[in-house]
């Protein structure tokens, strides 16, 4: 049975992500961590999480507790995760990580950590994102030019980066369909006399507010009529349940980065 640890065990998606953990017959829930003031220190993790005594305990640090797992999921914030993913090298456990802003130096650094253990990275871990991210692609290949490509996100008022790293990737597949740069044609802000749309541009706007858990809708727009494919998160459930898949997949195999595509079978798609 694959033993598994849970970063940031007292956070949001920390507490779901444990569940879900609790929930695969696979995967055996060893204990988490939080930063060593946190209240959570020292208790049970499954009495945290508000799923009932699991055995094992909520530590100060990753050092603490490293060495009782076999797999490390994290979905904290981008700083964190790189000195975690650095841990994780040097003694030799998987990861998987959920985590978003992460900039294309930190994903240049996880694919060298990858030569050392095996990474699943992935924006967003849901199954029914990682579907829309290939119905996207091939929605877009199959429409081309002729159709304007525009993708908006919605999310709870405590996210921290913005457009969404789930939208972000949304906007790369849609690029890969009609063969173009996402970092070269991606607009992100609209204000102003800013003149009519480019052909080429790919917009990604940005909500925020309230508790909404996730939505992102992909518009492709053309001549007469319009195509909107929409994704609506109802709960963190989705994400820490592809977490907890992720973790039992990644699980004996050989060192390198993987994807969600990866642990879903979607990759030749």
């Amino acid at each position: 049975m694959t033993k598994v640890i849970v970063a940031g065990a007292a956070g949001r998606m920390g507490k779901r992500i444990g569940y879900m953990v609790t929930q695969n017959s696979a995967l055996q829930l060893a204990g988490g961590f939080e930063q060593s003031n946190s209240p959570a220190v020292g208790k049970d993790i499954g009495e945290v999480g508000g799923y009932g005594p699991v055995g094992a305990v909520i530590f100060p640090d990753l050092p603490s507790v490293v060495a009782k797992c076999d797999v490390i999921i994290d979905f904290t914030f981008h700083a964190a995760t790189m000195g975690f993913a650095r841990i994780a090298a040097q003694h030799k456990k998987a990861m998987v990580i959920g985590t978003t802003g992460l900039s294309q130096e930190n994903l240049a650094e996880l694919k060298a950590l990858s030569r050392e253990i095996p990474i699943v990275q992935s924006p967003n871990m849901a199954v029914g994102v990682n579907v829309l991210f290939k119905i996207t692609q091939k929605v877009a290949a199959i429409l081309g030019n002729d159709y304007d490509i525009e993708i908006v996100e919605a999310h709870h008022r405590m996210k921290k980066d913005a457009p969404s790293g789930t939208a972000l990737k949304l906007g790369e597949m849609a690029a890969l369909g009609v063969g173009r740069d996402l970092s070269k044609v991606g607009v992100y802000e609209r204000s102003g006399i800013i003149g009519e749309r480019t052909n080429e541009e790919i917009g990604i706007q940005t909500i925020r507010g309230g508790d909404i858990v996730g939505e992102h809708t992909v518009y492709f727009a053309g001549p007469g009529e319009r195509i909107e494919l929409i994704h609506r998160a109802h709960s963190r459930d989705n994400f820490a349940r592809g977490a907890a898949l992720a973790a039992a997949w990644i699980a004996g195999k050989a060192n390198g980065m993987y994807t969600m595509f990866d642990v879903l079978g979607l990759t030749d798609l």
